[in-house]
């Protein structure tokens, strides 16, 4: 069968709940390989809250869905402060990408505790908001940062990334509704090791098959590049 939209690949998967050093108790889920131990680590933030955005949001579901299978990751996915799914609310409330520092902290405090190897943190939209801000404090090989918007994260907290060892990979939608490729190279180029990729005819949302391929390419790419070309088609069963 073709890999499309919500499918579920084989992995194991189990509710977690993390533990914020401010008291609060968020929900989430660890998405790892079936048969054996994953080669790294992705670390979610998801897309702002406020505007619908959630552990569940797409892109992000879909790589907890395929992900395990197809490239040997764990993909841990969480709701922030304040925020709602069908895996449960997450308590606390919404702080615009400050406190929710304390949220991916207690993330990866949950990596150290399970020994998960190789973390990298993976951002939509306001979730980039939170690696550019935070991710810094953290022991991660890199961020990528899907649709930056660069509207909470300030000069100052995008420069201070410029020397840094670890890696910076922001990928900018061709139509994007807040940060275009052109004024991304701009704005990103505090930061000379980044690395500014444009995706023709992307979108923020990144809507439709052929975009979430796109995404989910790119951070396997930086990640596992040893899996590529991902597979479109799947002839085992179902997870």
């Amino acid at each position: 069968m073709e890999i499309r939209g919500p499918i579920l690949l084989p992995a194991q998967r189990e509710d977690i709940t993390l533990h914020t050093t401010d008291g609060l108790t968020l929900v989430g889920e660890l998405a790892s390989p079936a048969m054996h131990a994953p080669v790294a680590t992705l670390v979610t933030l998801h897309p702002l809250p406020t505007a619908g955005g959630f552990m569940d949001s797409h892109v992000l579901r879909k790589a907890a869905g395929r992900l395990p299978a197809l490239a040997d990751l764990a993909v841990l996915r969480f709701n922030t402060r304040g925020t709602s799914s069908p895996r449960g609310t997450s308590e606390g409330e919404f702080d615009g990408g400050d406190a929710e520092g304390l949220d991916l902290a207690a993330a990866m405090a949950f990596v150290r505790e399970r020994g998960l190897p190789r973390p990298w943190l993976v951002g939509w939209s306001f979730g980039t908001e939170v690696a550019l801000k935070h991710g810094l404090d953290q022991d991660v090989e890199g961020a990528i940062l899907l649709s930056p918007p660069l509207h909470r994260t300030s000069p100052a907290e995008l420069a201070a990334w410029a020397g840094d060892r670890r890696r910076l990979i922001a990928v900018i939608p061709e139509f994007d509704d807040y940060l275009r490729p052109a004024e991304a190279r701009e704005k990103f180029s505090a930061v000379p090791a980044a690395e500014v990729i444009a995706v023709a005819g992307g979108r923020h949302l990144w809507v439709g098959e052929n975009q979430t391929r796109r995404v989910l390419d790119e951070i396997v790419a930086a990640v596992n590049p040893s899996a590529l070309p991902l597979p479109t088609q799947w002839d085992g069963p179902l997870g």
